[in-house]
């Protein structure tokens, strides 16, 4: 499989946040229809639990072996997919001009764990599963490289959710490894976004 983190190989899409409000909830709807288990993933996760609004896409994460049914429950709604490798860690479908990627891989965290640490959540006036934001952020720190290194989201996120309880030091664990993400821990304890591992609570400035 490749395991090129969750970004999508359209990264500079964007769409109409409105567009892609009116499209969320049916999609969902139609996942949840077809029992396929699934999370709402990146952005849109982050946004269902206070984070800025997104003009990008809607990921959905599910099991390999659950997206060819996936995919079929979004064309029976009348989405079109784009044909994808058969070794693929994400598959496009397209509500309009709305891209929704359906992914089965993200680095740093097991689909499975992803999917059992979702907690229901009304959005848009459906109750969805939705990743945790500690899943969140070790996914999106996880996928920065040096090709795409992209420190100011995750920065934003982290200002607009610091007042959740998020669990830092499973972030930290899980991104241990990433030079850009220690760059980020860097970058948010300076500015006192999020507390240092000896301190009990981050003083936002």
């Amino acid at each position: 499989m490749t395991t090129g983190g969750y970004r999508s190989s359209v990264a500079e899409w964007s769409s109409d946040p409105q567009a892609i409000r009116a499209t969320l909830p049916g999609a969902a709807i139609t996942l949840a229809n077809a029992e396929v288990p699934f999370a709402l993933a990146g952005g849109m996760a982050a946004w269902a639990r206070g984070g800025p609004e997104t003009a990008h896409d809607i990921d959905f994460v599910v099991r390999p072996a659950d997206a060819p049914l996936a995919l079929a429950a979004l064309a029976e709604a009348g989405l079109r997919s784009e044909p994808a490798p058969d070794d693929s860690w994400i598959f496009k479908s397209w509500d309009g001009d709305v891209l929704i990627d359906v992914i089965v891989h993200m680095i740093g965290v097991d689909i499975g764990t992803i999917l059992e640490g979702a907690e229901i959540i009304e959005v848009l006036g459906v109750g969805m599963p939705v990743m945790t934001m500690e899943h969140v952020f070790i996914t999106k720190l996880n996928a920065i490289d040096e090709q795409s290194l992209d420190l100011a989201g995750p920065l934003k996120l982290a200002r607009a959710v610091h007042d959740q309880q998020v669990d830092w030091g499973s972030v930290r664990r899980a991104t241990a490894g990433s030079a850009f993400a220690a760059s980020f821990f860097t970058l948010v304890e300076r500015l006192g976004i999020v507390p240092t591992p000896d301190s009990p609570a981050p003083a936002v400035t």
